[in-house]
C-alpha cells in the first residue's frame, strides 16, 4: 500500500505543472454547460497521453467523455466538471475540479492493475445547467453502469469531508395574458405580471409553513415590455430545495399551488418548463469520506474537529443523483478564498491562485490515495464489489 501510494503521488508530481496549466487554461477560457468544447478536448488529450482509453461524446453528449485505465475488478469513477457560470466565469471552481479529477485518475491509473483497480475519469458537462444536469443525462444513458463507486472534490472556502448536499428542482415559470392600453383600455387586458406578483406574494406567505431547511428562490426574467402596456407575458426562473427528494416533492407541490394561484386570480395561462429532473440529495459513503479525510489530512489539510461546527452550508449538485446510484463522495477542498464564497466574482478570481493550484494537487493525490485504500481495505472492497 505504501509503495503504491508513493508511486501514485510521484506520478501526480510529474504531471503537476501540466495539471496546473490545464486548470489555469480552463479558467481563462470559460465555457457554459454543453458548450465546453475546449475544456473537454484538453482533458481528453491529457488523459490519452497518460495511457487512458478515451471515448469522446458519450451518451450523445458532445462534451462528455469517458477515459479508462486498468483492468482490476474494482471500478471507480472520478467525475470531472468543467462548465462555467454565465457572466462570472469559473466562480464555482470547475477548472480546479477538472484538473484535480485528471490528476487523481493519472495517479491511481499508474498503479491500477497492481492495485486491482479500473479507474475512469468521466467528463461530466453542464453541472450548472440546472434543468438538465449532465450527470443526470449520463446516468440515464448508462455511463455509470459497471462502476462500483464515484468521487470528486469541489473548491470551497474550507475543507469539509461531508458537505450537506440537498435535493433541488429548477424550473421556468411563464404566464400568458393579454396586452391592452394600460390607461385607455385596462379592462381589456389580462396582466401576466400581476399573476407573477400574486404567486411571489403567496410564496412569501408560504414560508411560514415550510421547514426551516427548505429553500424557495428565484428571479423575474421578464415582467413586461412598456409601462403603458398591460403585460401579456411574464416569466421567472425558480428553484425549490429540500433535504431529501421526498421532502422536495412535498414543498414543490406547495410552490406550484402558489403559481397556479396567480393564474387563477388573473385569468392568465400558466406553463412550467423543467422541474421534472430534480437534483437529488447526496448520500455520502461515510467510509469512503473518512478515508479521503485521512488522506487529505496527511497532505496538511485541516477539517473541522469532532464537536466543532462545520462551516459548510447546503448546496445542490447532480452528483447527488450519482450517489443514489452508487457509493459516492463529494468533499469540499479549501482554496483560501474568504471572504469570497462560491458564485461570486471574487471566488472566480480565487480559483486561479497558488492556493487553488495547491488544492487541485492535494485533491488529486488524496483521491488517488483514497482509491487505493478502497482497493486494499478488504471489507470496504468487498462491500463495494457487492453493489
Amino acid at each position: 500500500m505504501a509503495d503504491a501510494k508513493e508511486a501514485a503521488q510521484a506520478t501526480v508530481d510529474a504531471a503537476r505543472d501540466d495539471l496546473t496549466a490545464l486548470s489555469r487554461r480552463i479558467h481563462a477560457n470559460p465555457e457554459l454547460g454543453y458548450e465546453e468544447e475546449q475544456a473537454s478536448g484538453w482533458l481528453e488529450e491529457m488523459l490519452d497521453a497518460a495511457g487512458f482509453a478515451v471515448e469522446p461524446g458519450i451518451c450523445g453528449l458532445p462534451t462528455a467523455f469517458r477515459a479508462t485505465k486498468g483492468s482490476g475488478p474494482l471500478h471507480i469513477v472520478v467525475c470531472a466538471e468543467y462548465d462555467a457560470l454565465p457572466g462570472i466565469g469559473h466562480a464555482c471552481g470547475h477548472n480546479v475540479i477538472a484538473a484535480s479529477a485528471a490528476g487523481a485518475g493519472i495517479g491511481a491509473g499508474a498503479v491500477a492493475d497492481d492495485a486491482g483497480l479500473t479507474v475512469t475519469v468521466m467528463g461530466t458537462p453542464a453541472e450548472e445547467v440546472l434543468r438538465s444536469g449532465g450527470k443526470i443525462r449520463l446516468l440515464e444513458g448508462g455511463a455509470f453502469e459497471g462502476a462500483h463507486a464515484a468521487m470528486m472534490t469541489h473548491p470551497a472556502p474550507w475543507d469539509v469531508a461531508v458537505w450537506p448536499i440537498v435535493a433541488a428542482s429548477f424550473f421556468e415559470v411563464h404566464y400568458e395574458g393579454k396586452a391592452a392600453h394600460a390607461s385607455g383600455f385596462p379592462e381589456q387586458g389580462v396582466n401576466a405580471a400581476d399573476a407573477l406578483t400574486i404567486a411571489q406574494t403567496a410564496i412569501g406567505l408560504l414560508r411560514q409553513h415550510i421547514r426551516s431547511t427548505d429553500r424557495v428562490h428565484g428571479i423575474v426574467t421578464h415582467g413586461g415590455d412598456a409601462f403603458n402596456i398591460i403585460p401579456a407575458h411574464a416569466s421567472a426562473d425558480y428553484a425549490v430545495r429540500a433535504i431529501t427528494l421526498d421532502d422536495l416533492t412535498e414543498v414543490y407541490e406547495k410552490v406550484m399551488r402558489c403559481f397556479k394561484a396567480g393564474a387563477l386570480a388573473t385569468g392568465a395561462k400558466l406553463s412550467v418548463i423543467g422541474g421534472d429532473r430534480p437534483f437529488a440529495h447526496l448520500e455520502h459513503d461515510l467510509e469512503m469520506a473518512t478515508a479521503y479525510q485521512r488522506n487529505a489530512e496527511r497532505l496538511g489539510r485541516r477539517f473541522p474537529a469532532p464537536g466543532e461546527s462545520s462551516p459548510a452550508t447546503p448546496v445542490s449538485t447532480d452528483m447527488g443523483n450519482v450517489s443514489l446510484a452508487l457509493p459516492s463522495i463529494h468533499p469540499a477542498i479549501g482554496i483560501d478564498s474568504l471572504p469570497a464564497v462560491n458564485h461570486q466574482p471574487e471566488f472566480a478570481a480565487a480559483c486561479a491562485t497558488p492556493a487553488a493550484d495547491q488544492a487541485l494537487y492535494d485533491g488529486a493525490v488524496a483521491m488517488a490515495w483514497t482509491m487505493l485504500d478502497m482497493a486494499e481495505t478488504p471489507a470496504l472492497r468487498e462491500r463495494l464489489l457487492a453493489k
